[in-house]
C-alpha cells in the first residue's frame, strides 16, 4: 500500500431512517434527545436546511448510493434495484483502495425478498451484515440480519444497540490491522429506528425509555393537525434518543481506537415522518416534516464548517464523499460536492433544491424548496403508479419564513403571483439539471387575499 493511500480517510456513515429535523436540539427542541449530535455538528459543519431529493427509503437510497435522482437511477419507488451502469458509491471507493463495508438495512434489492441480500445486488460493499428490509425481518429485541455469505446472523440486545455493538467490533478489526495491511474504510451503517416497525404500525423504544417521553412537546405541525403523533411521539423521541447514545459510543470507539484523528463521520436521514398528518402514511409528500432531514460532517477537512445555510440535498452526499477521500466525481454524478462549501467556496452555489415525490401509493409530483419558499406541484390521479408525468397542477405554496411548519397554504393567493413566477421557473431550470422532460405547469385558481399590500424600503 503506498503512502498516499495510507493516509486517505477513513469515512464512517451514521445513517437513521425517518428522523425529523426537529428533533435535534441544535434546530431547537429542548427535550436533549440528541446532545451527541448537537456537539458534533457544532464541531464540524452543519447543513441547516438539507433535503431529501425523495421522501421514500428505496428512492432515497438509490440517490445516496449514485448521486443521481430517483427518475435517473430508476429507482423512484419502493422496489428496483440500481442499475449496472449507474456509478455506485462503494466500487468507486474500491478502485481507489479502500475497504468497504454495510450494516443494517439496505431497500435496494430487486426481486429478493427482504432479507438475504445477493452479492450482486450489493452495490460493490465488501464487507456485508445487513438485510433488504429490516422492519420486516426482525423486531427491536429480534435483530436479525446476513453476512457476506448470506448466513442468517441473530444480534442480542435492542436493535440499535446489537447493530452498534456488530460495527464497534468492526471498527476494532480496523484498528488491529498491521499498518502494512490496513486499508483506508468506507462503513456505512444504516439503522432502522426511528422508522415505525411495519409489522404493527408502531415506534418501539426500548423498554422503558417510551415512559420518559410521555409530555415531551409535539412539534406545532402534529399540535395542529393530529394524525399518529399524540400515541407514538413518546416512542419515536426514545428511538432517536437510542440512537443518539449509539452515536456517542461509536464516537468513543473511534477515539479509543485511535481512529478518530483520520475518520469523517456523517450523519444523515433518509427522510423525515409527518405522522399521517399530509396523508395516509408517515412520508410521501413535500413538507418539510416529510423532507427536511439531519445532515452533518465532521473531522478531518469538514472540522470547523460551521452552520450552512445553503439550498442543500441529499443527492450532494455521495459527490461529497468522493471528493472528501480525493476520488475523481464521475460526470454522470448529478449531485455537487460540499466541501467547498466548508472554505466559503460558495459565490455560484444554487439558490434552491429540487424534491421528487410520489411512488406509486399516490401521484407523482415535485417540489423545489429555498431557505424562504416551497412551491409544489402535483400530477392528477391518472398518473398515479409512475414516476412523472407530462403535467402537474399547482398544490403548495409555503413561506418558510413565516410559516416554518407549513400551516398556511398561499397557493390560491393573488398577492403571491410574482413569487410563483419566480419559482416556476426555478422548478423548470432544476428539473432539466435532473434530466427531466419539460412539463406544463397547470395555475391554481387565484383569490384576493383580502389584505392590502405595501412595498416598505428594506423589506
Amino acid at each position: 500500500m503506498s503512502s498516499s493511500e495510507s493516509t486517505k480517510p477513513n469515512i464512517l456513515v451514521f445513517f437513521t431512517d425517518q428522523q425529523r429535523w426537529d428533533t435535534l436540539g441544535i434546530n431547537g427542541y429542548q427535550e436533549g434527545l440528541t446532545p451527541h449530535f448537537d456537539r458534533l455538528a457544532r464541531q464540524g459543519t452543519f447543513f441547516k436546511h438539507a433535503v431529501t431529493p425523495q421522501p421514500v427509503c428505496g428512492p432515497c437510497r438509490s440517490c445516496l448510493q449514485t448521486g443521481q435522482y430517483a427518475t435517473t437511477t430508476g429507482v423512484w419507488k419502493n422496489g428496483p434495484g440500481l442499475k449496472p451502469d449507474a456509478p455506485k458509491l462503494a466500487e468507486l471507493f474500491n478502485e481507489a483502495g479502500y475497504r468497504t463495508s454495510y450494516f443494517g438495512k439496505w431497500h435496494l434489492s430487486e426481486g429478493t425478498g427482504n432479507g438475504a441480500v445477493p452479492k450482486e445486488n450489493r452495490a460493490g460493499y465488501q464487507d456485508w451484515l445487513a438485510a433488504n428490509c429490516v422492519e420486516l425481518e426482525s423486531g427491536p429485541y429480534s435483530s436479525v440480519l446476513w453476512n457476506e455469505e448470506n448466513e442468517k446472523v441473530q444480534l442480542p440486545g435492542y436493535r440499535v444497540d446489537a447493530q452498534t455493538d456488530a460495527m464497534i467490533r468492526y471498527i476494532q478489526d480496523r484498528a488491529q490491522e498491521t499498518k502494512s495491511a490496513r486499508q483506508p474504510f468506507l462503513c456505512f451503517h444504516s439503522y432502522l429506528e426511528p422508522h415505525h416497525q411495519n409489522t404493527d404500525d408502531s415506534y418501539p423504544a426500548p423498554h422503558g425509555m417510551e415512559d420518559t417521553y410521555r409530555s415531551a412537546p409535539l412539534p406545532p405541525d402534529l399540535q395542529t393537525l393530529g394524525g399518529t403523533s399524540a400515541s407514538q411521539w413518546a416512542g419515536y423521541c426514545g428511538m432517536i434518543k437510542r440512537l443518539d447514545d449509539a452515536l456517542g459510543r461509536t464516537m468513543d470507539a473511534l477515539t479509543s481506537t485511535g481512529l478518530i484523528e483520520n475518520t469523517v463521520v456523517v450523519f444523515i436521514s433518509d427522510h423525515g415522518c409527518h405522522f399521517k398528518t399530509r396523508n395516509g402514511e408517515y412520508k410521501r409528500s413535500p413538507h418539510e416534516s416529510s423532507v427536511r432531514i439531519p445532515f452533518a460532517i465532521w473531522g478531518p477537512s469538514w472540522d470547523g464548517g460551521g452552520e450552512r445555510n445553503e439550498a442543500v440535498s441529499l443527492v450532494d452526499f455521495m459527490p461529497s464523499l468522493l471528493d472528501t477521500a480525493g476520488i475523481k466525481i464521475p460526470e454522470s454524478v448529478q449531485g455537487t460536492s460540499l466541501l467547498p462549501l466548508t472554505r466559503n467556496q460558495n459565490d455560484q452555489w444554487p439558490e434552491a433544491c429540487l424534491i421528487q415525490f410520489g411512488d406509486g401509493f399516490m401521484s407523482p409530483g415535485r417540489a423545489v424548496r429555498t431557505n424562504r419558499w416551497k412551491y409544489a406541484v402535483t400530477a392528477s390521479d391518472e398518473y398515479n403508479g409512475q414516476g412523472s408525468a407530462p403535467e402537474y397542477e399547482e398544490t403548495f405554496l409555503y413561506d418558510l419564513q413565516t410559516d416554518p411548519y407549513e400551516l398556511r397554504n398561499l397557493i390560491h393567493s393573488e398577492n403571491h403571483l410574482p413569487v410563483k413566477e419566480k419559482l416556476i421557473k426555478i422548478l423548470h431550470q432544476l428539473m432539466s439539471e435532473a434530466s427531466e422532460e419539460k412539463t406544463e405547469i397547470i395555475s391554481s385558481e387565484l383569490q384576493p387575499s383580502g389584505q392590502r399590500t405595501v412595498d416598505y424600503p428594506n423589506s
